[in-house]
């Protein structure tokens, strides 16, 4: 049973549909809020200074956490450290902010709706701390994959068309700190876990987009149903444009489905050629059939994938399309053509996301550590024609049989690692028998020279080495980005070991 379950209404017994700004009558509610991180931190430090009787629970008593709750006892927060403090909420509380931490069926949630407590996120806060006029519109992304890439595309865009943008959300400024801003932006390009929209219910954000959707974060939402409809959340509301993937059928059905207001449109992009009401691709251009007059005889040109790549090689298909559905937003909030271009040439990808590390010998390295579900070692595979992959980690109950399906033809070897290693053998041994496998059994940290070894060893010249994990990295290293800063140092001794000798 879920806290939806107990109670549809979520509304506070003083009523919180008073509460849709930030000069609202905020002073002496009662408000629990669940976690000390950096979100956790800000809402309790905002509804504090807006008069709210304010008590901060955490299970974790970290250095940083303890710092934060020094901060918030001098301002008068009631803050309790320890897991103790999560079995029940406090007597006379009346809404409770939560964290993307607690999973819906976290003994205190289901307590507090049991008792008729409503049930916020961090979004459900920051959207009703907005100023009460002038606030600044949000564009909404959300997908299993692409989310930080469209969402950093997508701000590029619109810093290029002159407007004070930020990325936020789960990426880049927290979402509350950005509406809170002294200096307001322009517009808001908001990254959307499928965590935070699980208990939002107000935003309307003036354009949105699920980029893909594939199994991820089961164990969070207790279903694939429930992570969809998670998902799905992110169209509800929207104004003008709700963007989908044309080869992902069950993002437009999201579409199809979703309450938004009168004259939404429905947006497409694809990779293939774009038909009325879609962006996608001519030949090497990427061209607009939804935000022109004539969108059913001609099109805008925005730009070309040699603008998406710069001095770098071609950029892999999937980002290609987390460029298209960058543009779609942008183009749906009024960005002109040569904004979109200018934008996508300024735009520089994050680390760890198909970088290149190193050439040796022919065999080119990249590091695609933020591969971290198969979907995304699925799209980062399908980007070269023949690989030794790197795989392992902590699957989180996912299943890598299709993926292994789809990519053994482009496999020269694979090396394993990590916690659930022999998930991925197995399914290796299925699909692709004769394709050999190296197994490194140990999960110490600092195993990934050998790993980089063996699969220089299966490489053959022409071929990629790719680091594309399949899984979470936090059996071996401390994120997704430790273990590609290891995988890029490795590949960097590797190399010099295979340096000729200095010229005479």
């Amino acid at each position: 049973m879920t806290p939806q379950d107990l109670d549809p209404s979520y509304e506070p017994r003083r009523g919180s549909r008073n509460l849709t700004h930030r000069d609202a009558d905020w002073s002496d509610l009662r408000i629990l809020v669940t976690g000390l991180g950096i979100s956790g931190f800000a809402a309790a430090d905002a509804l504090s200074d807006r008069g709210a009787i304010v008590t901060a629970v955490s299970a974790d008593a970290t250095s940083a956490i303890v710092e934060r709750a020094r901060i918030l006892e001098i301002l008068d927060v009631d803050v309790r450290l320890g897991p103790e403090h999560l079995l029940d909420v406090p007597e006379g509380t009346e809404l409770v902010v939560t964290s993307p931490g607690l999973r819906p069926d976290h003994p205190l949630l289901l307590a507090a709706a049991a008792r008729g407590i409503p049930l916020w996120g961090e979004v459900e806060l920051a959207w009703r701390m907005r100023t009460q006029w002038g606030a600044a519109p949000w564009i909404t992304i959300t997908g299993t994959n692409g989310k930080t890439t469209t969402v950093k595309m997508l701000t590029s865009i619109l810093r290029a068309a002159g407007l004070r943008a930020t990325s936020a959300g789960n990426v880049g400024t927290p979402l509350l700190e950005a509406v809170l801003h002294p200096e307001p932006y322009d517009v808001l390009a908001v990254e959307l876990s499928s965590f935070q929209l699980h208990w939002q219910r107000s935003v309307m954000p003036v354009a949105s987009v699920c980029l893909n959707l594939a199994p991820d974060h089961i164990d969070w939402h207790g279903s694939m149903q429930e992570y969809a409809k998670a998902k799905a959340k992110v169209y509800t509301g929207t104004e003008i444009a709700c963007v989908y993937n044309v080869q992902d059928p069950a993002t437009e059905q999201m579409v199809r489905d979703a309450d938004v207001v009168e004259g939404c449109r429905a947006i497409g992009f694809t990779l293939g050629i774009p038909g009325p009401s879609m962006v996608g691709l001519v030949d090497d251009v990427m061209a607009d059939r939804a935000f022109v007059e004539q969108r059913k005889t001609s099109a805008a040109e925005l730009a070309s994938l040699s603008d998406l790549r710069g001095d770098g090689p071609p950029m892999a298909p999937h980002n290609v399309a987390n460029a298209l559905a960058a543009a779609a937003l942008a183009r749906a909030y009024g960005v002109g053509a040569l904004s979109v271009r200018d934008g996508l040439r300024a735009f520089v990808p994050d680390p760890h996301r198909i970088a290149e590390v190193a050439t040796v010998e022919g065999v080119r390295f990249v590091d695609d550590s933020k591969a971290t579900n198969p979907h995304a070692a699925g799209a980062s595979l399908a980007a070269f024609e023949h690989v030794v992959w790197i795989a392992g980690g902590l699957l989180k109950g996912a299943d890598v049989n299709a993926l292994v399906a789809s990519v053994a033809h482009r496999l020269r070897g694979v090396v394993l690692i990590g916690a659930d290693r022999d998930q991925i053998a197995q399914a290796l041994a299925r699909h692709a028998p004769d394709v050999p496998v190296v197994v490194v059994p140990t999960t110490d940290t600092g195993v990934m020279d050998l790993v980089v070894a063996h699969a220089g060893g299966l490489a053959q010249r022409g071929d990629v080495v790719l680091l594309a994990p399949a899984a979470a990295s936090m059996d071996m290293f401390a994120d997704y980005g430790a273990r590609g800063d290891a995988f890029a140092v490795a590949v960097h001794r590797h190399a010099s070991r295979h340096e000729g000798p200095p010229a005479s």
